[in-house]
Parts: C-alpha cells; structure tokens; sequence
C-alpha cells in the first residue's frame, strides 16, 4: 500500500468515526406528563397569566427602597450563592473536559536516540554505534465512537452543568425570599415594639391614676395590683419583641454576608411600617402547566433526568466492540539537520479493539444500574413539580384567607378601641371601675398586636407565592448565552 493509499485510509477512518459517533443507545426522551391537576384551588377558571411571575424582575416586586437595598447586597454577599455559583462553574469545566473526549488529542513529539554497544555484545563481536532523531505528531488511543458512548457520557456532562445552573437560580429565589421576609419580620417588631410602648405608657398613667384614687380610698388594694400586673405585662411584650428584633438583625446579617447597614439598626426603620403603601406589587398566578418553565428547581430536576437517560446510552454502548485508533507523522533521521527533509517522512496508522467476552456481568448490571438511576431521577421530577403545586396551592389560600382575617381583626380592632374610650369616659363619670378600663385595655392591646401578626402573613404569603411561582432570578439572558456557548 502507498502512501497516498494510507492517507486516505486514514481520513476515511475519521470520517466515518464521525458519522457514527453521532449514534446513541440512548432511550429516546420525552418530557413525562406531569402529575397535577390542571388548575390550581380556587383559581379554576384562571387564564394564563399575561407575564409570568418569573419575569417579573424583583426589583419591581418589591418596591420599598430599604429592602430593595438589602436584597442587592444579599445577591453581592451571600455566601451560599457564591458556593452555587462556583458549583457551576465547576460543572461547566467538567463538562468541557468530557466534550473533549469527543476529539483526537494530538501531541508533538521530539526525541534524539543515542545508543552504543560493545563487541562482547554483538553477535559479530563488532561494536557500533547508533544515533537518530524523531520529530513529528502523534495521536494516542483515539476512541472511535461507533456506538455513542462517549456522546452520551458528554451529552449527560451537559445535561448535569444545566441542572447545577438551574439549581443556582434556584439558590437565588430562595435567597431573595428569604431576605423579603425576615425583612418583613423586623418591620413587624418595630410596629410591635412602638405599640408595647405606648400600651406601657398608658397602663402607666392609669396605674398613677389607680394610686391616687387608692390613697383617697375610691378602689381597693385589688386594683392597684392589677394595674401593676398590666404595666409589667406592657414592658414583658416590649422585652419580648426587641428579643425577637435583634435576632432578625441576625438573621439578616447571615442573609447578607455582612453586617447589616447602620440605617438599619434603629427605632424607627425610616419610619417604614407594615402598613407603608406599595411594600409588594401583585402576582399573577397563570396555570399549573406554567410552572414546568417558571421554576428553576423543576428545571433542574428534568435536567438531571435528562442526564440519567443518557447515561443508560453510555452503560449499554459499553457492552459492545471499543474501536481505538493510534497515529503518528513525523520524520527521523540520523542527521540533525537533514530532520525534516521529505525522504524522511514516517507515518503509522494502529487501529485497536477489545471485544467483551466475559467479564461476571459487570457490563449488565451497570445498565440496570443506569436504567434504576433514571427511574430515581423521574420520580425525583414528579415530585418537584408536586411540590411546586402544592407551594402554589398553600401561598393562594394563605393569601386569600389572611386577607379575610385581616378585615375582621381590623374591625375588631375598632371597636376595641371605641370601647377603651367609653369605658375610660364612663370611668372619669364614676360609671365604671378601674377593672373595665384595664381589661378594655388589655384587649386593645391584644387585638392590635394580632392585627400586625395577620399583616405580616398576608405579606410573606405574597412574598411565598412570588417565590412558588419562579420569580426572583433576573440573569436569564446571562444562562441563556452561557447555555449556546456550552454547546
């Protein structure tokens, strides 16, 4: 055979090494349906939604500038998002490193050989002595990919890198939330901790009152006992709630990765209350089928199944012939100088194969493996997507039932406090006793700490259904860019 013969040989070989390399045992994958209802409760006649709550950026979610402010230091500092973002970046590299598998690694090589042997060696009972040189380039243990292993196992690769992307959207949604209540939180202390104190100064003043009339002998010991039970009870809940304010300021920094901002450790927040207008915009809600493309963490899990039904590509690919190939050009010469001159041209063309014959099942099992992986990886999809109904379902009737809790307590709250008033004007005329005016008070103050508590799960169930519904992760264009150049 001549050289020109080899030469096509050998660009035949990797052309047809190409074409076949596109072949996959590969199961053929179809998204599986998925397993909820097609509305979700009280939203049966719903329409799709006009723009998903994913893409909706957070900033325009939450429109109060102090939170905005704490959820952009978050994204900057968190330390679990720093931890996913590296996650994808390894995985991206790990990837890289399996697509290249895909392709010849070729190598330049150079060596001198200098060899000399004495008579008493040589058969002739003549020594000599031999020097040549080598330069050229070499392909070592090519893998022709006939049977779509090394696809499928980069194909998988791609598959894990998207899941971890997906995964760090995720991260960030959870991030955002996380920060929007706990914000919440501390607002809701701040407004309990203003009312504590003005219920303590009240209750103080009636106690001084309570002693007065004590002294001139108008009430019994009995009532000044009692006003002083109220007061301290007063000064407990302020106790209780700055407890609870500064374990928020923690949470807060943790949140952060930093510590929280001075403006933030204050009596007054900025005057920025649960009642300051515009705290969230509203979310629309769409259609169960919406969330299969809304949220990241469901993404993600149909990622890794995607993953798991290529490997079952690669697992059966292993049960057949591997075909490798070994190449080298080059020139030797034992002349330095005269290396790289024509006449000294070298070319080697080594195929190799190994044919399984017998190897205790090993082949086998890791399909079986391979295939109960894929199975695992469906039932983890499904449960994603349950789980995201039910997170829905339970954000839409928090939101709707605290809404109508509200609006009783609030009027509740009214009529308490018109009954604190008559019962201290019906006091001052000598109608009533001190006990109506303390126990009208004690009520108030109940009735007004619940109405906060009620306030604030209305805003978290609206801050829980935003995060249900994939909203909080703006850097969609950047996956997506990212995405066409992992490709």
């Amino acid at each position: 055979m001549n050289r020109a013969t080899t030469y096509r040989l050998y660009a035949l070989t990797l052309s047809v090494a190409g074409a076949l390399g596109a072949c996959s045992l590969a199961p053929r994958y179809d998204r599986p349906a998925a397993p909820i209802a097609t509305s979700f409760p009280s939203t049966v006649n719903a329409a799709p939604a006009a723009r998903p709550a994913s893409e909706i950026p957070w900033r325009e979610f939450f429109t109060e500038p102090r939170l905005v402010k704490l959820i952009e230091l978050a994204i900057a500092n968190n330390r679990d998002l720093r931890l996913a973002a590296l996650n994808v970046e390894r995985t991206r590299a790990q990837y890289q490193i399996q697509r290249a598998e895909q392709l010849p690694t070729v190598n330049a090589t150079a060596q001198g050989v200098t060899q000399r042997s004495s008579g008493a060696l040589s058969p002739s009972g003549v020594g000599f002595r031999l020097e040549y040189f080598q330069a050229g380039l070499a392909m070592t243990s090519y893998e022709l990919d006939f049977f779509g292993r090394v696809r499928s196992l980069s194909d998988s690769a791609l598959a894990t890198y998207f899941a971890t992307e997906e995964a760090a959207s995720s991260a960030q949604i959870s991030l955002v939330a996380a920060v929007a209540s706990t914000w919440l939180n501390l607002v809701a202390n701040h407004d309990g901790i203003a009312i504590a104190r003005q219920t303590a100064e009240s209750r103080e003043q009636s106690l001084k009152t309570t002693k007065l009339r004590f002294d001139n002998g108008v009430v019994s010991a009995l009532d000044v006992r009692l006003a002083e039970t109220l007061v301290e009870a007063a000064r407990a809940s302020v106790a209780q709630l700055k407890r609870q304010r500064d374990l928020d300021r923690n949470a807060l920094s943790l949140l952060l990765g930093q510590p929280l901002p001075a403006e933030y450790i204050n009596e007054t927040l900025g005057n920025t209350t649960l009642e300051s207008p515009q705290m969230l915009t509203d979310v629309p809600v769409g259609l169960p089928s919406d969330l299969l493309n809304q949220r990241p963490d469901i993404r993600s899990a149909e990622q890794q199944l995607i993953a798991a039904n290529t490997n079952i590509g690669a697992a059966r690919a292993a049960m057949f012939p591997r075909i490798s190939l070994t190449a080298a050009f080059g020139s030797a010469s034992t002349d330095l100088s005269s290396l790289l001159s024509a006449p000294n041209r070298t070319f080697s063309l080594i195929p190799g194969a190994a044919f399984p014959l017998f190897d205790g099942g090993r082949a086998r099992a890791n399909v079986d493996v391979a295939s109960v992986g894929r199975d695992i990886a469906l039932v983890q999809y499904e449960k994603s997507i349950q789980t995201a109904f039910r997170e829905v379902a339970d954000a839409l009737v928090s939101r709707t039932a605290v809404n109508d809790q509200l609006k009783a307590q609030q009027a509740q709250q009214s009529a308490e406090l018109e009954r604190l008033k008559l019962t201290e004007a019906r006091f001052k005329g000598g109608v009533s006793n001190s006990l109506e005016v303390l126990d009208a008070q004690r009520s108030l103050f109940t009735v007004q700490q619940q109405v906060i508590q009620t306030r604030l799960l209305g805003l978290q169930a609206q801050v829980n259904l935003y995060k249900a519904l994939g909203g909080g992760w703006t850097m969609a264009d950047r996956l997506s860019s990212s995405r066409a150049d992992a490709r």
